[in-house]
């Protein structure tokens, strides 16, 4: 069967006036819009619900502190408080990551071994290239494999839950998911990428682990997918 192609509805420029144009865009929908629909990952076309300023503020073309400002100056805090905290988890994976630099020289070490597992033509060689090349059965995950390869990005939840059946679904080391996510991704860093990759693991909180749910990926992509079967319980 002939994998479909994934269409964006917004197209990434590498320029300080395009980081700019897109932080005017999303203000009208900085305050009730992002806190009522964040979560929803409509798909590729439809991504008003989300800033979409990530890719920038990773490469610098605009700071975290003027989108605070912007948003401060465009909306009260009570009613843009819930994009003012995502902006700020940003920060706060950049400033634990400073802290403990021990935890990404390990991931480091942890994924070389790992690459050359792969290269010996295990069976974890074998599993790992069927999810990279979106051939695991999982309609969802197949999907987001494609999307993440083709446009750069995903929804943060969409994120999350492509994480969550990597590890605990098809049970691969997260160090290769997040290895993946860095190679694709616009705006992946390593702070935010690997320490969310380490918190779906319930390494980040320890204990605490994120298991993607049949109902929540249905209601929050909007019965786009609903996969009956194959995710971790």
């Amino acid at each position: 069967m002939e994998k479909p192609v994934v269409k964006q509805g917004f197209d990434w420029h590498a320029s300080r006036d395009h980081a700019l144009d897109r932080l005017r865009t999303f203000v009208p929908n900085m305050a009730d819009v992002y806190a009522a629909e964040r979560n929803f990952d409509f798909g590729p076309t439809r991504r008003d619900n989300v800033s979409l300023l990530s890719p920038w503020i990773r490469h610098r073309l605009i700071l975290e502190t003027e989108v605070l400002r912007t948003t401060l100056k465009s909306w009260p805090l009570d009613q843009s408080e819930k994009f003012v905290q995502e902006v700020f988890w940003r920060t706060y994976f950049k400033g634990w990551l400073e802290q403990f630099p021990q935890v990404w020289t390990r991931y480091q070490e942890d994924l070389q071994q790992l690459q050359k597992a792969l290269g010996a033509g295990s069976d974890l060689s074998a599993r790992f290239e069927r999810a990279i090349e979106g051939l695991t059965g999982i309609e969802c995950f197949d999907f987001w494999v494609r999307e993440l390869i083709e446009t750069g990005y995903l929804h943060n939840h969409a994120r999350m839950w492509f994480a969550s059946i990597w590890i605990f679904t098809l049970q691969l080391p997260w160090q290769l998911g997040a290895e993946f996510f860095y190679r694709h991704l616009l705006d992946g860093d390593p702070a935010s990428n690997t320490l969310s990759w380490r918190w779906v693991a319930g390494l980040h909180t320890k204990g605490k682990t994120y298991l993607a749910r049949v109902d929540n990926i249905s209601k929050f992509t909007h019965g786009r997918f609903a996969p009956a079967e194959g995710l971790a319980t």
